[in-house]
């Protein structure tokens, strides 16, 4: 059973963070116990967040892990550019830890069919080009919901418009 003091969020996600996070500390896994610690001060701090301090549900929990995530890429590329490949590594390993606990990612095929048939349906109604990102990226974000990241269907939308 979790201790008050590491929070009130509930739900699958969160336990199973705090209960992964006991398992890596007896491993002594030192790069696991550091990013569950960082991702559930992050849940913690989502929770006392507004007026007032309140339980999180599984999709905010979700919400955060994935800006954590993101984080942590961001990081790697900016450590890899400015030549501290160590430091872009762990960034990496941090955000494969996160990762774990993201339900799984549209593979780009199935990404790019789900946009070529949202940029067929913006062609036959008339809009074409890039006039037409808005309207298409409002049409795929509802199919995709969080099976592909906003930056990623972006890239895909605006590629696919550039084409045709």
């Amino acid at each position: 059973m979790s201790a008050p003091s590491e929070g009130t969020t509930g739900g699958g996600t969160a336990a199973r963070l705090r209960e992964d996070l006991t398992t890596s500390m007896r491993a002594r896994d030192e790069l696991r116990t550091t990013t569950l610690r960082s991702v559930l001060t992050a849940l913690r701090t989502a929770e006392v967040s507004g007026t007032s301090a309140r339980e999180l549900s599984d999709d905010e929990v979700l919400a955060v892990l994935r800006s954590e995530a993101k984080k942590r890429r961001e990081s790697a590329t900016a450590f890899a550019d400015a030549g501290r490949a160590e430091r872009a590594q762990r960034e990496a390993a941090e955000e494969a830890v996160i990762a774990e606990y993201l339900p799984a990612q549209l593979d780009d095929e199935a990404l790019s069919a789900l946009v070529a048939e949202e940029v067929a349906a913006a062609a036959a109604a008339g809009r074409t080009g890039m006039g037409a990102m808005g309207s298409v990226m409002g049409a795929v974000r509802p199919r995709v919901g969080q099976l592909a990241e906003g930056g990623r269907v972006a890239a895909e939308v605006r590629r696919q418009l550039q084409q045709g």
